[in-house]
């Protein structure tokens, strides 16, 4: 399954790329993250045990994946920040952002996900589209609000 979600940010998109490539810092620059702990780095790549938090009115749940992540900043054009889950309910799923400078001067940033786990009698589809319409949208909609709100500053 595949899906996106995107937001317009008044800022240059080489300023939304440096904030949100720093992904140590997201439990520092994101309220809904517990914490990013760094397992190990090879390069530009760097696995990441992430801890966020999904709200569901008074009721907070804890959600916990290990990523690989790493930025693609070559082309100005579209700067990437990719992640590839390897730990957690969502292995497997691969994650893309893109960050695109507009006319306006500001950018348009869109993650991408896309996740396949089949499930014995449920299918292909019915843990992918759980994930992502109770959690994926929840948290990556909540990191891309933060991310304006600190680059627009």
């Amino acid at each position: 399954m595949d899906s996106a979600i995107d937001i317009r940010i008044a800022a240059p998109a080489a300023e939304v790329f440096r904030l949100a490539r720093d992904v140590e810092r997201w439990a520092e620059l994101l309220p809904h993250y517990r914490r990013v702990t760094v397992r190990a780095r090879r390069g530009d790549r760097v696995l990441a045990q992430m801890v966020a938090e999904r709200r569901f009115g008074r009721l907070t749940i804890p959600v916990t994946w290990r990523a690989v992540y790493w930025p693609e900043g070559e082309e100005p054009a579209d700067l990437r920040l990719r992640f590839r889950h390897v730990r957690g309910v969502t292995r497997g799923m691969d994650v893309t952002w893109h960050i695109r400078p507009d006319a306006s001067g500001g950018c348009l940033v869109t993650i991408e996900h896309a996740f396949q786990r089949p499930l014995p009698l449920l299918g292909p589809d019915t843990l992918p589209r759980f994930v992502d319409r109770w959690f994926t949208r929840a948290i990556a909609g909540r990191t891309l609000r933060r991310f304006r709100a600190l680059a627009e500053r």
